[in-house]
């Protein structure tokens, strides 16, 4: 089975969306087609993440059919091996720049995702379904019962929180990409990669749910809550431009917030209509995507640059803070209102890549981490 081209497509237009944020003039400073760019980058390019990072758990465990024996034992110790390197990786990243980066998070999902590995496409939409409506409400109660001093306590006796100020508790619960609350993304794309997406029978299928998922999600959330469910996603928004590189949200209500919250939509809110809508968007990318390069010979040459970026997205995220770091740029509040920094960053990505690519197999990190997972032989 060839590469899907597609699911590099949509790995490179999550990594632009992650630019546009952390780069990018704030929600405040846009107008017209500007905003709603922001605002479809807000939230949606790291749940696009999230859902192709459970789609690519898939490809290591045995896209269609789970792989078994000492394969699947090798696939699960190779998962393993990457969300250690993941949560390390995260870590020393935010220790140096600082910010809550969300490689670590990745770490802890792909372990959490380890034991679903070998479930079908129907048994892992319905989990995903499951912690969709669920989890949101779940988190709301624990942290309306956990306490401040609850937190400190825990806190003082966490590593990584003394290492990087993203503890155990904030990788699970109270962080900006909380696994409570994330897990529905990940499990998603897991199901998602379990089906035949060459089949245009199923691509149409998929593409009327993501469609149906994104329109029922956003539309109830707006019946519900009225004015109060448009004020968030706007406000979600304008609180994008944080100081730190990844807080652009509020990850999910916080404790002292209002049941009434769990009716909102707004990016990172962490509510079941955010995650249900921002599943339904992912999927609609994800599937748009392969649809256009499995279809049109001529876009997908002349996509070939942005097929590399999506090659070593972890090379191009982890790349963009480097670069922001070593030529001094501000971020947040302090970023320029202005769409050309952002943009000089998507072209430097292409071209580096579209370069590298031309002279070796995998981007730097991705070499790294192959390199890493080979230590997999080892599994009997």
């Amino acid at each position: 089975m060839g590469r899907m081209v597609g699911l590099d497509v949509a790995r490179a237009l999550a990594v632009f969306g992650m630019y546009i944020v952390h780069i990018g003039p704030p929600l405040s400073a846009t107008d017209g087609v500007g905003s709603w760019v922001r605002y479809l980058a807000d939230g949606h390019s790291s749940v696009l993440f999230a859902t192709l990072a459970g789609f690519s758990l898939m490809l290591i465990a045995g896209r269609r059919e789970p792989k078994t024996g000492l394969a699947g034992r090798q696939a699960k110790a190779r998962i393993a091996i990457r969300a250690v390197v993941l949560l390390v990786l995260g870590t020393v990243l935010a220790m140096e720049y600082g910010g809550v980066i969300i490689l670590a998070f990745y770490g802890v999902y792909f372990l959490l995702a380890l034991p679903l590995v070998q479930l079908r496409a129907g048994t892992l939409a319905l989990i995903a379904a499951g912690l969709a409506l669920l989890t949101p409400q779940l988190a709301f109660a624990l942290k309306t019962l956990l306490s401040e001093s609850a937190q400190q306590s825990v806190n003082a006796y966490d590593p990584l929180k003394a290492l990087s100020d993203v503890g155990v508790l904030d990788l699970l619960l109270t962080g900006f990409y909380p696994a409570l609350t994330w897990m529905p993304f990940v499990v998603a794309g897991m199901a998602l990669a379990r089906l035949d997406l060459s089949a245009a029978a199923v691509q149409w299928r998929v593409a009327a749910l993501g469609g149906a998922l994104t329109v029922a999600a956003y539309g109830t959330s707006v019946l519900l809550a009225g004015r109060n469910a448009l004020a968030s996603m706007a406000e979600s928004g304008k609180s994008s431009a944080g100081p730190k590189p990844e807080s652009f949200g509020s990850g999910s209500f916080d404790a002292q917030g209002a049941a009434s919250d769990l009716l909102t939509a707004g990016p990172h809110s962490g509510t079941t209509f955010d995650i249900i809508g921002s599943v339904g968007i992912a999927i609609l990318v994800i599937v748009s995507a392969t649809v256009l390069m499995d279809r049109l010979p001529l876009l997908h040459r002349v996509a070939k640059p942005i097929i590399a970026v999506g090659t070593m997205s972890l090379t191009a995220y982890v790349g963009h803070f480097v670069v922001q770091s070593a030529v001094g740029m501000p971020t947040g509040e302090s970023s320029q209102a202005s769409w050309v920094p952002v943009l000089t960053f998507i072209l430097g990505a292409i071209v580096f890549a579209a370069i590298w690519s031309r002279f070796f197999r995998r981007g730097p990190l991705e070499s790294l981490l192959n390199t890493a997972t080979k230590l997999v032989k080892y599994v009997r």
